[in-house]
């Protein structure tokens, strides 16, 4: 059987150069997204208290939505919240588009997810959440982005070298988002 060595605690140190090992492959990933949460966790500022004040007041329920990896992070969100009794759901914002924007209330609140902020999918969840006044949380690394400047309350993710070696999959920033839900949760 294979275990697993820990690493002395305190260890900062960068990760290994990439000698095209796994365990130098793998240390480097999960150093590189540690760093990205640790720069999440320096981030937290007034947004995150403001966005929590938001969750308190809802008399229904956290609507979680993303689309590709924001979503899959976003139902992990979800189930996250409704595990802690805080009832919550994903709604898929492609059908949310065809018909499942009736599923959001006005007793909700909303929780979108979409590291560049640009994404399109989320444009009918978004003008819902106008139209009806329902509270809509942004979770972006684009704060200058479309979601982010429709959004009440706005939590800008920091923008994290991703782990995969072309640095184009999500691996940080989907590590990151899950952190952030997490400590809303």
């Amino acid at each position: 059987m294979t275990t697993l060595k820990a690493i002395p605690s305190g260890d900062s140190a960068a990760p290994e150069p990439e000698d095209g090992s796994d365990i130098g492959s793998a240390r480097r990933v999960l150093t590189l997204e540690g760093h990205g949460l640790v720069a999440l966790a320096a981030s937290l500022g007034t947004e995150f208290v403001e966005a929590l004040d938001v969750l308190g007041q809802v008399s229904g329920r956290v609507i979680v939505t993303g689309i590709g990896k924001s979503g899959h992070v976003g139902r992990k969100i979800a189930a996250t919240l409704a595990s802690t009794g805080t009832p919550a759901m994903f709604v898929h914002p492609a059908e949310a588009s065809h018909g499942d924007l009736g599923m959001i209330t006005p007793g909700d609140a909303i929780l979108a997810l979409s590291n560049s902020g640009e994404t399109s999918e989320l444009a009918h969840v978004v003008v819902y959440a106008k139209r009806f006044e329902i509270p809509l949380i942004a979770v972006t690394k684009g704060a200058d982005s479309a979601l982010a400047k429709a959004a009440t309350v706005t939590l800008v993710v920091p923008d994290s070298d991703e782990a995969c070696p072309m640095r184009l999959a999500p691996t940080t920033s989907t590590t990151v988002m899950m952190a952030l839900g997490d400590a809303i949760a």
